[in-house]
């Protein structure tokens, strides 16, 4: 098929690229580090011809939409519309790659069908981009799959994610971080591309919202503890014991829809996960044994 991805650049676009061209999908790559600003509508008027569009582009750093909201805002709702123009214009359907949107969850594991919460402004912006996609559905018959992953993490991840950090500091012999308490449901990087890519397959429904997770949640202190035995050397965790505000105690993932409409499941658990990583910041970056 021909599938644009907004986002090719970042950390999930260049593990969907490369996936989706081993495939022997024909791949167009849309991103700023491309010099494509998909906020800009005239940037993107010679896009044409294509399938399916994966939209992954979007400001993502949670602490960014309070101090910028309105550039926040912007970025996050102009280049989905425009995409959801680019589908509306060719007959294309989009894949929206949405986020965790359930706030406080009121049961666990979390359905599709729990009650949206726009808990801080990152996750208004994906709410305010699904509705814009059940819009272009409604009105201009858009077909629309929007995917919504929980804690993705894997080799390659900034440093600012929590996953990352935690063995950045780990190969430094100290880990300082806040709470150990909260859990969250961790998806693997291989198995999120897994997804994405069946996804493409799927045309039974029109407008679809499904669940990408793992199933199982985490806390903060039991991830330090595993990452942690994979050392030999002795590494020190301190928690400040500082709460974050609004903080959102746990997560589990309902992939029942998963599972039975992609035909996936989640095949990478945590201490598998957890090993590729460490493995490979070793080798690139440290001539140095776990």
């Amino acid at each position: 098929m021909k599938i644009v991805i907004t986002g090719s650049a970042g950390f999930v676009g260049k593990h969907l690229v490369k996936t989706l061209k081993d495939e022997e999908h024909i791949v167009t790559e849309l991103d700023l580090k491309n010099g494509k600003d998909i906020t800009d509508w005239n940037q993107l008027t010679n896009i044409h011809d294509f399938d399916i569009l994966f939209h992954l582009a979007a400001r993502t750093f949670v602490p960014d939409s309070y101090r910028i909201p309105r550039d926040f805002y912007y970025s996050n709702i102009n280049s989905t519309l425009n995409a959801l123009e680019l589908c509306r214009i060719n007959s294309a359907k989009i894949i929206y790659i949405s986020s965790y949107v359930y706030g406080h969850p009121q049961y666990l594991p979390i359905d599709e069908k729990h009650p949206l919460d726009p808990f801080n402004p990152y996750a208004h912006t994906k709410i305010i981009c699904e509705q814009l996609c059940e819009g272009y559905y409604n009105h201009f018959g858009v077909p629309v799959l929007i995917l919504r992953p929980f804690n993705i993490y894997g080799i390659g991840q900034d440093d600012s994610f929590l996953i990352p950090s935690i063995i950045s500091q780990a190969v430094n012999g100290k880990i300082n971080l806040a709470d150990p308490e909260p859990r969250r449901d961790f998806i693997f990087i291989d198995d999120v591309i897994e997804a994405y890519a069946k996804a493409v397959y799927y045309d039974k429904s029109q407008f679809e919202v499904i669940n990408i997770g793992f199933g199982k949640s985490y806390s903060v202190g039991r991830i330090v503890t595993a990452v942690t035995k994979h050392f030999e050397r002795d590494v020190e965790a301190f928690y400040s014991g500082e709460k974050r505000v609004n903080e959102i105690k746990d997560t589990v993932a309902d992939i029942t829809k998963a599972k039975t409409l992609l035909g996936w499941a989640p095949k990478i658990d945590m201490e598998t996960g957890l090993k590729k990583i460490i493995e490979s910041v070793l080798k690139k970056n440290f001539d140095l044994t776990p």
